[in-house]
């Protein structure tokens, strides 16, 4: 009798009260935590940021001696959760099947606390990465991200020190490229990630996991900083109550949640390169919705592309159209040659790979493309004649004069993809071959994927493209350009590439830039873009 009444009391403790509470802990863990990875604000840590008041109260006078700690990470950026970041690396430097396990987590992670949540992200983003891959995305693909989330009050007040220091617990690979080129920061103290020759282990150092206050006392000694940033967030509020003046950045107690925002105009310096497919800040929302539209979208990419292949003009463009794709064509109708012997030269914007493909449909004629390097894959499926030329002036303005004897041509002379409103430098070569030149100014939209990239595979930058739910295409085809502004009325070449440049970029709204395509694959992918044809990798 008293074995039974023993177990049955065992019985009901568990029941009620390990599995109860367990239970109900768990459950006040995804209420303080929300959904979509939203870091956790209690009552009491809300009560206690009342003490510090908001960033935007900060006067930015006389900083100029003043040293600053903050983390990117609450302080810097909007976003309320650092998730989006690691779905870039997971996506971008990994791979599809990563992103995928990275998502798949979620509901673990909001069960989580702070410490754990970040090493079951960084285990799951990292393990096995390449070390060459994340410096490729921390270069390349965050920068993009980071400037359209930072939150313009606290770079103000950051911009307006002397002396910059970030402590955060993310890993500081993901980071520093940025806090360093595009901030200025001087220092940053981050958690730092344990590797295996070229690889990531996906575990953190010895030292493990950053912890704010601690390491700012480490840093700084008995010295209090002068100026302190943070949210309210628990983990932050002991950190910046170590500073003379602390701030809480926020976005809910501004007046006008727009006046947070860094617009384009106010970046620390111009984002003209940029690289990866991903066209949207992936949170957990974001990337499920993705995920969800893969299989249709690689259906409908399939489907517009044989439509363009295989299809009349007129009829090309209406089932493209009610496939979703937004083609606008705008301008003048196409001239006709000055002489029986010379085509028409289009002089494009390079926006994608389809340049030439949509303004051959939407004028309804075959054109003959000009390129510098094409996959195999694009030469197979292009609806229009290619030819590539070889960079070398000489035979390629042979080529060109041959073609010009046979046709009209489509050639983008800044010799690469731009997918910012930035122009790249034109080069000249088209100008000393042609009578007839026409600028046409094209410009694309997407809401998922990017249609071109620096360091992926070129042959699946079409597909990409047309994955679009809706992708946009542009298209103006200004006048002719008049005889006394081309190389037959006196101008030289670089006179008449130079005045092309201006007038398409006054066309679209875009800037004008000095760049080239070398200036590109040196910062997106560290070469100079002539990359191994056995690799199937190509510029354009």
């Amino acid at each position: 009798m008293v074995l039974a009444m023993v177990i049955l009391r065992l019985a009901d403790w568990i029941l009620y009260q390990l599995l109860a509470n367990s239970c109900y802990k768990a459950a006040r863990k995804m209420r303080s935590y929300g959904f979509f990875l939203k870091n956790p604000t209690p009552k009491s840590s809300q009560q206690q940021s009342v003490l510090f008041p908001n960033v935007i109260k900060c006067s930015l006078e006389n900083r100029g001696s003043d040293t600053l700690v903050c983390d990117i990470d609450g302080g810097l950026l909007r976003t309320k959760s650092f998730f989006p970041y690691f779905m870039l690396v997971a996506l971008e430097g990994g791979s599809i099947f990563r992103a995928f396990l990275l998502l798949l987590s979620c509901p673990i992670i909001w069960l989580l606390d702070y410490e754990r949540k970040m090493r079951v992200m960084i285990f799951i983003t990292f393990c096995g990465l390449r070390l060459k891959d994340m410096d490729i995305v921390g270069r390349a693909v965050l920068p993009k991200f980071y400037l359209e989330n930072l939150h313009l009050q606290a770079y103000e007040v950051l911009s307006a020190t002397g002396s910059k220091v970030v402590f955060t617990s993310v890993p500081t690979v993901m980071v520093q490229v940025f806090l360093k080129e595009y901030l200025e920061v001087d220092k940053i103290i981050g958690t730092e990630l344990h590797t295996a020759g070229r690889y990531f282990t996906g575990l953190v150092s010895y030292s493990g996991l950053i912890v704010k206050q601690k390491a700012l006392k480490d840093y700084f000694g008995d010295k209090k900083p002068d100026l302190g940033l943070g949210s309210s967030n628990i983990h932050d509020l002991p950190f910046i109550s170590l500073c003379k003046e602390a701030y809480v950045v926020s976005n809910e107690d501004i007046k006008g949640f727009s006046s947070s925002v860094m617009t384009r105009d106010r970046y620390p310096k111009p984002l003209v390169f940029h690289d990866g497919r991903l066209a949207f800040l992936p949170t957990p929302k974001a990337t499920a919705v993705m995920f969800i539209w893969l299989p249709f979208g690689l259906g409908i990419s399939i489907f517009r592309i044989l439509v363009g292949t295989v299809l009349p003009y007129k009829l090309a463009i209406l089932l493209a159209t009610w496939s979703g794709v937004d083609i606008r064509v705008k301008g003048v109708s196409p001239p006709n040659c000055s002489g029986p012997k010379k085509g028409v030269l289009y002089v494009c914007t390079h926006r994608t790979l389809l340049d030439p493909v949509f303004l051959s449909t939407s004028l309804a004629k075959p054109l003959t493309a000009l390129t510098y390097s094409l996959s195999k894959m694009s030469e197979l499926i292009a609806p229009i004649k290619t030819v590539r030329l070889t960079r070398e002036r000489k035979q390629d303005g042979e080529t060109m004069r041959r073609l010009l004897s046979e046709g009209d041509l489509v050639v983008c002379p800044e010799g690469t993809t731009c997918r910012e409103p930035y122009l790249l430098r034109f080069s000249s070569l088209f100008a000393e071959l042609a009578d007839d030149i026409v600028p046409v100014a094209m410009n694309t939209r997407v809401s998922m994927f990017y249609g071109t990239t620096a360091s992926g595979l070129k042959c699946l930058d079409p597909f990409f493209f047309l994955m679009n739910p809706k992708p946009s295409y542009h298209i103006e085809i200004l006048e002719k350009l008049p005889r006394e502004f081309t190389c037959a009325g006196g101008k030289s070449s670089f006179e008449v590439a130079n005045h092309l440049q201006k007038k398409l970029a006054e066309a679209l709204g875009f800037e004008c830039t000095n760049l080239t395509r070398k200036d590109k694959y040196m910062i997106l992918a560290g070469n100079d873009g002539v990359v191994n044809d056995k690799r199937k990798r190509h510029q354009h």
